[in-house]
């Protein structure tokens, strides 16, 4: 009796065991999920800048399921989506707050899009947007991406290194950012789609009604342009665009200055303004490039507050045209700021199926 009663739980044990080994063994072979990282890179392009720009320059990259895990070989190579947030949040906000990294899983895994790399760096200087140009107040960061950034993500991840497989996106100002880097960029970005893009061009209301030109003249720290908001990001395009090392504590030229009660406008000043900042004024000189993009789109909101933005992204697709540039561009209903994260937003529905589309996996 008390050996039957030995085989019969010896039997259960081998019977518990090889249930667990059933379910264990697939997972076994199976890759690990998708994951975020961050990164730093300590940039040279910034050593000379004279408003305290970090050096140090940080960036939070998406890793797709299949990437790592027993599953992976360890050779599969993947396309790269490079993404300008709005620089009005942090950089980290997409996967923190707006639920980034379950959207992207849920797209790949319904086929909406193949396995991607996905990063978003900090483009920001103490004034908030860097404009993304070379500047000797702010910095060089044309430069820090071309010749760092991206470098540093085809070294350091299993990338598909060419510019077929590398698409970039950006919001708002981030969106300006895209389209500027795929006009004088085509080399290394083989697609742009720019969500709500500002700076496109001349809006409904003229960029001198804008700043509070006695607190720009009057200024003694960058402190004090905070007071706002307006001041603040105007000031941020001046730094960028006309930029003056010999004018603290600013450095920029002025396009207006008060005389009395009445604003002057410098003429040449302001002709050096919009040659360099507005993407309508860039397109005769990038037109080729734009048309050499694999894809090129940008979106605003029907219902933005500010009618500049939607005036001048209008007039931008006419221009574009005028030019023969292919693109898509879509005014949707909605408002700035609404509506781009979660399960049917504009990342998940427009977004990425564009780049599942242009780019070459």
């Amino acid at each position: 009796m008390a050996e039957a009663k030995r085989q019969t739980i010896i039997a259960v044990i081998v019977a518990v065991v090889a249930c667990l080994g059933l379910s264990v063994m697939p997972l076994w072979g199976q890759a690990v999920g998708s994951r975020v990282v961050e990164r730093e890179i300590q940039s040279k392009n910034f050593a000379q800048n004279k408003i305290g720009t970090s050096a140090v320059r940080k960036l939070v990259v998406y890793l797709p399921a299949g990437y790592d895990g027993a599953g992976s070989d360890g050779t599969k190579r993947y396309p790269v989506i490079y993404f300008l947030p709005n620089p009005l949040v942090g950089y980290r906000d997409l996967f923190d707050k707006n639920g980034a990294q379950a959207l992207f899983d849920r797209a790949v895994a319904a086929h909406a899009i193949g396995g991607f790399v996905f990063v978003s760096v900090d483009m920001t200087t103490p004034l908030g947007s860097s404009w993304y140009v070379n500047s000797p107040v702010t910095g060089n960061w044309e430069d820090f991406v071309v010749q760092e950034l991206v470098p540093y993500m085809d070294a350091n991840f299993r990338t598909l290194a060419a510019r077929d497989s590398r698409g970039i996106a950006g919001d708002f100002m981030g969106g300006y950012g895209a389209i500027r880097f795929g006009m004088k960029h085509p080399e290394v970005f083989g697609s742009v789609y720019a969500l709500h893009p500002v700076g496109t061009g001349s809006g409904v209301q003229v960029m001198y009604s804008r700043p509070n030109w006695d607190l720009l003249a009057n200024a003694t720290s960058l402190d004090d342009v905070k007071k706002d908001g307006f001041s603040t990001i105007f000031t941020s395009i001046f730094q960028a665009h006309l930029p003056d090392v010999d004018r603290p504590p600013l450095f920029i030229d002025l396009q207006a200055h008060k005389v009395g009660d009445r604003l002057v406008i410098d003429t040449k000043v302001t002709e050096r303004l919009r040659e360099n900042f507005f993407i309508e004024s860039m397109v005769p000189r990038y037109a080729d490039n734009l048309k050499s993009l694999r894809g090129f789109k940008f979106d605003w909101s029907r219902n933005d507050t500010n009618m500049d933005h939607i005036y001048s992204n209008q007039a931008l697709t006419h221009k574009l045209n005028e030019f023969g540039v292919p693109h898509e561009a879509e005014e949707y209903n909605g408002s700035w700021g609404d509506g781009v994260w979660g399960k049917n937003g504009r990342m998940a529905a427009e977004v990425l199926p564009f780049f599942e589309r242009c780019l070459v996996f």
